[in-house]
């Protein structure tokens, strides 16, 4: 994906729908090229092409695995680097099924004594170079797709922790700051984790911002932290003011203080 087609996903995820013409006047283009950028997103199930321009994709389901782990991975490196700089060596930790904790996961091979609970199969596998680490994986029904695993018996196998940390990410913020994702068995494990959490980092890139996604995880004021490649939309970063959320970013627009919650 190069910086046009990023630029315009990210108008697209923001409005919702934008023609062709639009597009082509933003980026001082050709209508041609806008269509072979769209056909492009599209193949990647990142838009939806409609007659005269694109349409951000459906609620439903979300965009394939080894597509989502090549996108915005600079930025997603960036986040996870800012993620593992505010984890103390000696730590407990979880982390939750995604590519960008699976990233964090790669930013903290430098760390000590780690203890590392997780529903990731390559979260453990990327963690497991580490021999001070101790990795603990959760037992239940493995997704093929991705690693992940999921069901009751990860649940309640989650529920038997109380740890420093539980790093999580999500596919979608809403605009009113409600945290969305696509499977319900995901979200599932990933409010137990928020529950058994002393803190909870969210690790999201921009483009999760307003995007669509159909099960509530949750409103924004249960993480502690957001860690963020870009200043996200300033209704956003009014609420979380608001909602006495830090917000991290990689590009150092804005930095919220706030004290860790008990």
């Amino acid at each position: 994906m190069n910086h046009r087609q990023q630029e315009i996903l990210t108008l697209v995820q923001q409005q919702g729908f934008v023609s062709i013409e639009t597009l082509a006047q933003n980026f001082s283009v050709t209508s041609q090229t806008i269509r072979r950028d769209i056909n492009i997103l599209c193949e990647q199930q990142l838009l939806t092409r409609y007659h005269g321009g694109a349409g951000i994709s459906s609620s439903l389901e979300n965009v394939e695995y080894t597509t989502r782990q090549v996108m915005n991975l600079e930025e997603k490196k960036m986040i996870a680097k800012m993620v593992a700089n505010h984890i103390p060596d000696r730590a407990s930790i979880f982390l939750n099924i995604g590519t960008t904790t699976e990233e964090i996961a790669r930013a903290l091979l430098n760390h000590t004594g780690l203890r590392i609970i997780t529903n990731n199969l390559n979260v453990a596998a990327i963690l497991r170079s580490n021999p001070s680490f101790e990795i603990i994986i959760a037992g239940g029904v493995v997704r093929q797709r991705d690693g992940g695993i999921t069901g009751e018996a990860t649940i309640d196998f989650i529920r038997q922790f109380k740890v420093n940390f539980g790093i999580i990410g999500i596919s979608s913020i809403d605009t009113d700051g409600t945290l969305l994702d696509f499977d319900y068995h995901e979200v599932r494990v990933a409010q137990a984790i928020i529950e058994n959490s002393r803190q909870v980092f969210l690790a999201a890139d921009h483009t999760k911002f307003e995007r669509c996604a159909m099960v509530r995880l949750g409103p924004i004021e249960q993480i502690d932290a957001l860690f963020t490649d870009h200043c996200p939309p300033e209704h956003i970063v009014t609420l979380l003011k608001e909602k006495n959320v830090v917000l991290h970013t990689s590009d150092n627009v804005v930095s919220l203080d706030r004290s860790a919650k008990s």
